[in-house]
C-alpha cells in the first residue's frame, strides 16, 4: 500500500532561481543588498571622425523599442580638441589662478578654498558655464534625431534626481567636469559629477578568473616616488594602508612589473603615489607613462607586455581597484593616446580612479586619504565614493577639484570583507 515517504530537506538550491535578486538578503545568506542597476548607459561610438550616440534607461519602454541614437554634427577630432580646451580651462583658471605676487597660486597651494570662498564661487561659476558649453556644442544640430536625442538626455541629467550613469564611449572625454543647465545661485549641482554616479567604460571583455574569496583584512600595495612619502597626507595615506590592510610598498619599477609579471598578483587596492606624464617614444603618438623612484616610464605597453601572457589562464588573477593619483593618468587626451587605466582594465583591473589633470599635490594626497578611507571599509561603491567626495569638498573647502578625478569602469567596485 502507499505510504508517505520522511524527508528532509536540507538545502533549497532553487530559491536563487525563484527569488528576484531584490527578494534575497541575509535570511539566503547574502548580503543585504548588491550593486544598484544602471540608471542611464550612454553610448558614443567612434565610426572613422564620425561620431554615432545611443542611450537608454534599463526597463524603460523607448520609442519602437530601441535606443534613444543619433549622429553627431561634430566630428571625433573637434570632440577631443575641446576636451583638452576643457582640461585647459580648469587647469589655467583654478589651478593657475595668481592675483598676489605674496600669496601666489592659493588655488594649487591649498586644500581649503573657504579663505578665498568669494573667488573660488565665482571660479565654479565660470567652470560650470566652461562644462554646459562642452554639453551644449557636442550635441549641437539641427538634424530631427540629434535634437529629439538632445532633449531626451538633457531632461533624464536634469528631472530624475540622482542617477548612476555609465558612459560607454570611444573618446576619453571629463564627463564629471561637465555640466547641465543651471541652477544658480548654486552653480555646484550643475555639475554632472555632483549630481551623479558617474562612470566611462568602453574596455574590452575582462579576463575570466577564478572566484574571488572575501577576506577579513584586504590585501594593498603603495607603489610610490620616495620624494613624494612627505607632501600633505601622504605619511597619513600609507599609515591609513599599513593598519587598515596588508600592504606592499614598491617604489622601483623592477619590483613592479616583477609583480605584473607573477600570474597571481592578488590585490584588492593598488594605489600608486607618483608622477605622470606623456612620453614621445620617438614616434609621433605620445604614450602616457607613471614613474616610480627610478627613471623607468611604465606605459600601457609595458604593463600589456608583462601581464597580457596571462590572459587565458584560468588560474591568473589579476583584479584589482587601482587609484592612479599621479598627473594626467585619468586623462586621454586624443584616440592615439594608449590610456593607461584602460590597459590595466583590460587585463583584469576592476577599475580605476585618475584624475583628469595636472592635479596640485596637497589635494591629491587629502583626495587620497579620503577614498581610501572610505572604500577600506567595505561598506561603499566607488561610484558613491566619488560623488559624495565631490560634495563633501565642495561643502566644507569650497573645493572643486574632486570633479576633475573620473572613473574608468568601476561605478560598483566594493571591497568584499567578512568579520
Amino acid at each position: 500500500m502507499p505510504r508517505d515517504l520522511q524527508l528532509a530537506v536540507r538545502q533549497n538550491p532553487s530559491a536563487d532561481y525563484t527569488k528576484l535578486p531584490r527578494q534575497l538578503g541575509p535570511a539566503d545568506g547574502l548580503p543585504p543588498k548588491g550593486p544598484a542597476p544602471l540608471d542611464l548607459i550612454v553610448s558614443l561610438r567612434r565610426h572613422g571622425d564620425e561620431l554615432h550616440v545611443s542611450a537608454f534607461r534599463p526597463g524603460e519602454r523607448t520609442p519602437g523599442n530601441r535606443s534613444h541614437r543619433a549622429r553627431l554634427a561634430v566630428s571625433a577630432p573637434e570632440l577631443l580638441a575641446k576636451a583638452a580646451r576643457l582640461r585647459t580651462v580648469w587647469r589655467d583658471r583654478l589651478i593657475g589662478y595668481d592675483p598676489d605676487p605674496y600669496h601666489p597660486y592659493p588655488f594649487a597651494t591649498a586644500v581649503d578654498f573657504t579663505p578665498l570662498a568669494e573667488v573660488a564661487e565665482r571660479k565654479v561659476a565660470e567652470l560650470a558655464e566652461e562644462g554646459r558649453y562642452f554639453l551644449e556644442t557636442m550635441f549641437e544640430g539641427a538634424d530631427r534625431s540629434l535634437s529629439l536625442f538632445r532633449d531626451y538626455l538633457n531632461r533624464t541629467l536634469t528631472e530624475h534626481g540622482s542617477l548612476r550613469i555609465s558612459f560607454d564611449s570611444d573618446l576619453h572625454l571629463p564627463w564629471p567636469m561637465l555640466a547641465v543647465e543651471g541652477h544658480q545661485p548654486d552653480p555646484w549641482a550643475d555639475f554632472l559629477g555632483h549630481r551623479h554616479q558617474v562612470e566611462q567604460t568602453g574596455a574590452a571583455y575582462p579576463p575570466i578568473q577564478p572566484p574571488s574569496s572575501p577576506r577579513a583584512k584586504p590585501v594593498t600595495s603603495l607603489n610610490t616616488d620616495d620624494q613624494l612619502t612627505g607632501i600633505g597626507r601622504a605619511p597619513e595615506v600609507r599609515k591609513l594602508l599599513e593598519d587598515r590592510s596588508q600592504l606592499t610598498v614598491r617604489t622601483e619599477s623592477d619590483r613592479l612589473l616583477e609583480a605584473l609579471s607573477a600570474a597571481v598578483l592578488d590585490e584588492d587596492v593598488m594605489y600608486f603615489w607618483c608622477h605622470g606624464q606623456f612620453v614621445a617614444n620617438d614616434s609621433p603618438y605620445e604614450q602616457l607613462a607613471v614613474r616610480l623612484s627610478d627613471d623607468r616610464h611604465i606605459d600601457a605597453e609595458l604593463v600589456r607586455r608583462h601581464r597580457r601572457r596571462h590572459l587565458d589562464r584560468p588560474d591568473a588573477v589579476f583584479r584589482p581597484f587601482v587609484l592612479l593619483n599621479a598627473c594626467h593618468t585619468g586623462q586621454s587626451a586624443a584616440a592615439e593616446l594608449d590610456h593607461l587605466g584602460r590597459a590595466l582594465v583590460d587585463l583584469g583591473a576592476d577599475g580605476v580612479l585618475g584624475p583628469q589633470l595636472q592635479i596640485p599635490q596637497e589635494f591629491a594626497a587629502e583626495y587620497a586619504f579620503a577614498f581610501l578611507d572610505h572604500y577600506l571599509t567595505g561598506e561603499f561603491t566607488a561610484g558613491e565614493i566619488t560623488q559624495q567626495l565631490v560634495r563633501w569638498f565642495a561643502r566644507e573647502y569650497r573645493n572643486p577639484l574632486a570633479l576633475a578625478y573620473s572613473l574608468h569602469c568601476g561605478i560598483d567596485s566594493i571591497l568584499e570583507l567578512h568579520p
